[in-house]
């Protein structure tokens, strides 16, 4: 080992708190930007992969069969801009149910199934990847699509189709799995005609792709191009890939500017901590610079000494951080190479390598920086150091604080201590940031804790004191969910809730599964049975609706439809075709987030979907365990329950994120309490003689202890109450980024999470963050012997 190694390794070894610090600095930044560069690449590249390797379909379209023929159709593909076309294919959306042979429990209403004549798998646009089973090779064969919600779990059963002439069957012989969602279901062409309600016009399918499709002006375009090469009005609806590639991003890309918020705090953190260690350790050691200089050692080589001493524990946290971020990617991307049909793990080389380097690169920057002014010190000065009295500009401002500090009515040893900061500004102004980044990531997760409650409980919606559904038995561990259940009987489920007396006011609602033009998949209508203006749904923009032909929806589904408020939407519910007035948009994060809300008497009478889940209302002072027991023994006929609040539980998402917030958030209050901890050991170690005097003169233990945790209250003060302010501002900037990257819109209530008491204890928690960082060392000095102290030079 050459003598400049010997130099590093006893650095290193002789300085393990500065080390640790910027190790676990090193190692909080390479976590925090290796999950998020993980989680930006995964929520693009599942979706794109399977994309190009599927030839999907730019641009889905449906025609009406009534205004153009399957030859009309065909030469759509010559449109401008289409580089390939497959189609047409004979569509038609049918209610299937349950039949022999399926694991789904008989009586359920299934969603609507759209389906599609289509001769095999691979087409050269949209080629569907069979994920289990074979392709429909005879009629009354189907393969279904993996994004339909009722499918059954295993091929083999079949599907009733009551409501087509002679009730036929369909044997579900497989399922596969569409990245442009054209589909719900395959069958053979021939086989799509006995589908086809006898006197019902065709409808047919075409899959498109593009020369430019970047965008949704372009998707207009080519939209535009292909409506106007088809016969006048045939074109009925159409669907956008980046409808689909934003549907599937979404769950995934609410996580991506929280954890670019979280990756920035670390960085920051990494750099300021090393750079604080590395300048600590050339102001400490400036009588060893004279040594080695003295030695023989050049300025060059004494930069490298320096540097290498904080890239040494910076390679190790960043070694580990890279395993850490790995580590908490694979389980939050669990789910991804299902949602896309891929085997993506979400782990990519090229962001470990990334962050790596420019973690490395970082620290080897600021090191240098502070490692130059050790190698521009000259030896005989640094040799001199500590051995003449210092005139200084500096000194004499820390003379003028320390005479301030001593008119003060406080105990002589706090006086003492509250000037210690002020003679070395630039030591205290290192201390402050790392107190002000702790303090800033503290607000942050307070604030991101208090936002996603206001998520959860929009959520679950709490607005009943009651609620009525119908009753699920239980089954042995593993059993088949029961479904869908059966809507009871309306105007018993009333008549029991207008003869108890505590009823206070109660609404029912239902659900079903319809189509919508243009959007993609499935939309699920809640229609609700009585005044839902109680039911607990956070309103964005607008207002809940107030009657029939009135509705409200997501952000979601009003960007997919391209909508907004007093527009009409026209959906189809079972053939029949119902219209409503978008008038409020609603804050739902949902997995379906193609909803739309309103008043059962907006479709015909008799039609809408019986309510199968009620909330009440209790007048006051009634017992609601004892109105609950009751009216659960009323239904109990009808199958039907009642329990005493809502729904509870967090979902999966928040769940994940809160757990990351906290993890993170614990990770950087160390560091920071760390960069304390070192500034507060360097400064014990530099006045270890005067210590040893005012021990000398009488300072007991406790005063000891009183003056170093003195020295660091200004700055922890200062930082509580810069780093509050940016906490709020790094929140509110955040949150809106990530509602807008899952699709979703933040109301104002969602970022004032924040009360006046939790204000003050965070305003705080910047005095707390130093206190605690400067603790320990605090102990051990008051724990040193005088004569010890007195010996040092």
């Amino acid at each position: 080992m050459t003598a400049l190694g010997r130099v590093v390794r006893a650095g290193v070894r002789r300085r393990r708190t500065q080390s640790v610090a910027v190790g676990l600095a090193a190692l909080v930044a390479t976590t925090c930007s290796v999950l998020g560069g993980s989680l930006l690449v995964a929520s693009r590249a599942p979706f794109e992969q399977a994309f190009v390797g599927q030839h999907g379909a730019h641009l889905t379209a449906r025609f009406d069969g009534a205004r153009a023929s399957a030859d009309q159709l065909a030469a759509t593909a010559h449109a401008p801009g289409v580089t390939a076309a497959a189609g047409p294919y004979r569509t038609v959306t049918v209610d299937p149910e349950p039949g022999s042979g399926t694991d789904l429990p008989p009586g359920i209403t299934m969603a609507p199934m759209t389906v599609t004549g289509r001769a095999a798998a691979t087409a050269g646009v949209d080629d569907v990847t069979l994920l289990q089973g074979s392709w429909p090779q005879q009629p009354g064969e189907v393969v279904i699509e993996a994004g339909y919600g009722d499918k059954p779990r295993q091929p083999g059963g079949a599907l009733r189709l009551p409501g087509l002439p002679g009730a036929p069957t369909l044997r579900v012989v497989g399922f596969a799995r569409s990245v442009s969602r054209t589909s719900d279901a395959w069958v053979t062409p021939d086989g799509i005609a006995a589908l086809t309600a006898p006197g019902s016009a065709p409808g047919y399918e075409m899959l498109y792709r593009f020369t430019d499709t970047g965008s949704a002006d372009a998707m207009a375009a080519d939209r535009a191009a292909v409506a106007a090469a088809a016969p006048g009005g045939a074109l009925t609806g159409a669907q956008s890939w980046l409808t689909a590639k934003q549907g599937s991003d979404r769950n995934t890309a609410l996580f991506l500017p929280f954890m670019v918020a979280f990756g920035l705090l670390g960085t920051a953190m990494s750099v300021l901590v090393a750079g604080n260690v590395v300048a600590g350790a050339v102001g400490t050691a400036t009588r060893r610079i004279g040594v080695l200089k003295a030695l023989g050692c050049t300025p060059a080589q004494v930069v490298r000494a320096y540097v290498a001493q904080a890239l040494i524990p910076a390679g190790a946290g960043t070694l580990l951080g890279v395993v850490a971020g790995n580590a908490l990617t694979v389980p939050v991307l669990a789910t991804t190479g299902s949602l896309y049909g891929t085997t993506a793990s979400g782990l990519s080389p090229r962001v470990d390598a990334a962050v790596a380097g420019g973690t490395l690169a970082a620290v080897a920057l600021v090191a240098w920086a502070a490692a130059a002014r050790a190698g521009r010190l000259r030896t005989v000065d640094a040799l001199a150091v500590g051995r003449t009295a210092g005139g200084s500009r500096r000194d004499a401002f820390a003379t003028r604080a320390a005479a301030l500090a001593a008119r003060l009515p406080l105990p002589r040893p706090l006086t003492l201590g509250l000037a210690q900061p002020f003679a070395r500004p630039a030591r205290a102004a290192g201390m402050l940031a790392a107190v002000l980044f702790g303090t800033a990531a503290a607000v942050f997760a307070v604030g991101m804790g208090g936002t996603m409650s206001w998520v959860q409980q929009a959520k679950t919606r709490d607005a009943g004191d009651l609620v009525v559904h119908p009753t699920r038995p239980d089954g042995p561990p593993g059993a088949v969910p029961a479904g869908r259940p059966v809507p009871a009987d309306r105007a018993v489920v009333t008549a029991a809730l207008d003869a108890r007396p505590g009823t206070a006011a109660y609404f029912g609602n239902g659900t079903e599964d319809v189509t919508v033009p243009g959007v993609a998949g499935s939309t699920t209508v809640t229609a609700f049975d009585g005044d839902s203006s109680w039911a607990g749904y956070r309103m964005v923009t607008g207002r809940w609706y107030r009657g029939p032909g009135e509705a409200v929806a997501p952000a979601t589904f009003l960007t997919e439809a391209s909508v907004g408020l007093g527009d009409r939407v026209t959906f189809t519910s079972h053939g029949r075709p119902v219209t409503v007035r978008i008038v409020g948009e609603v804050f739902d994060p949902h997995v379906q987030t193609n909803e739309l809300f309103t008043d059962a008497a907006s479709y015909p009478p008799g039609t809408a979907p019986a309510p199968d889940f009620w909330a009440v209302k209790l007048k006051p002072g009634t017992d609601r365990t004892a109105y609950a027991t009751a009216l659960g023994a009323a239904l109990a006929p009808e199958h039907m329950t009642a329990d005493t609040g809502g729904p509870h539980g967090s979902s999966g998402s928040i769940a994940a994120l809160n757990s990351l917030t906290a993890t993170l958030t614990a990770l950087l209050l160390v560091v920071a309490g760390l960069g304390v901890f070192n500034t507060v050991v360097l400064e014990i170690r530099e006045r270890t003689r005067d210590t040893g005097v005012t021990k000398a003169l009488g300072m007991t233990p406790a005063q000891t202890v009183g003056a170093v945790l003195a020295s660091v209250v200004p700055v922890g003060a200062v930082g509580g109450a810069v780093g509050l302010p940016a906490g709020l501002l790094l929140h509110g900037l955040t949150v809106p980024a990530m509602g807008r990257s899952a699709g979703l819109t933040f109301p104002a209530s969602a970022l004032d999470v924040f009360g006046t008491p939790v204000l003050v204890l965070l305003a705080l928690g910047g005095v707390l963050i130093a206190l605690a960082g400067a603790l320990l060392p605090a102990v051990r000095a008051a724990r040193a012997r005088t004569v010890d102290a007195l010996r040092a030079e």
